[in-house]
């Protein structure tokens, strides 16, 4: 599958033809200020909760590219009061058959509160299934036991996992989680954004390799095929 990344948790995945782009923070990002966001034409916009650093985009991207928002119910409903109407609500456990594939919902251990105030409803992370392959995006995430089950009954080609530490798991919790979920190709994100969450790249990369597992840090707004 292609994936190209917009910095800190934003990622857009071709999937059976379907561009899937998650957590669209990109005009705040300092990191992420050469990306022009009138260029990015999701068909499906899955946002994994309500902080302003994983949506603070998505109505703007939604309403120019006609897109579907996916989204817990409470974020659903914030987002039709911005006006949005192409939208899906799900909730921790769900799943929703698309043209693409298949989208569950699973439990992120994580605050959310939306850029106003207004309260998000419970975080969440996404497997993806499709006749393509299947990944884990884990939104803002603690390590759980619970990321067990995911391994013991799903087989993914990659992982989107947070490692900047401070207000996720850090890079040895995110080990662990590979283990549990046992997917030796890692992506990272969540790092580098902000000063509380910057990373040594190369010791957490040596980390992973140690762990017989590969991590991915990709560059802003390349697009790579994993």
């Amino acid at each position: 599958m292609k994936i190209t990344y917009y910095g800190h948790s934003c990622f857009e995945v071709v999937v059976n033809g379907k561009k899937l782009l998650f957590d669209p923070f990109i005009t705040h990002n300092p990191l992420a200020k050469h990306i022009n966001i009138s260029s990015i034409q999701p068909d499906f916009v899955l946002v994994s909760h309500g902080h302003s650093d994983h949506i603070d985009d998505c109505v703007k991207i939604a309403q120019q590219s006609g897109a579907t928002v996916v989204a817990n119910y409470e974020i659903i409903t914030w987002l039709r009061k911005q006006g949005l109407e192409k939208v899906h609500e799900m909730n921790v456990g769900g799943k929703w058959m698309c043209d693409f594939g298949k989208v569950k919902c699973v439990a992120a251990v994580h605050s959310s509160s939306l850029p106003d105030g207004t309260y998000g409803g419970v975080a969440m992370g996404f497997i993806i299934e499709s006749t393509e392959g299947n990944f884990y995006y884990a939104g803002d995430t603690a390590l759980t036991y619970d990321m067990k089950l995911i391994g013991e009954f799903r087989q993914l080609n990659f992982a989107f996992l947070p490692i900047g530490d401070n207000f996720t798991m850090g890079i040895d919790n995110a080990v662990i989680c590979s283990n549990f979920i046992k997917c030796p190709k890692i992506v990272g994100m969540h790092y580098d954004s902000f000063p509380p969450i910057k990373i040594n790249h190369s010791e957490a990369i040596a980390k992973f390799q140690d762990a017989g597992k590969t991590l991915h840090l990709f560059e802003i707004g390349t697009t790579h095929t994993l």
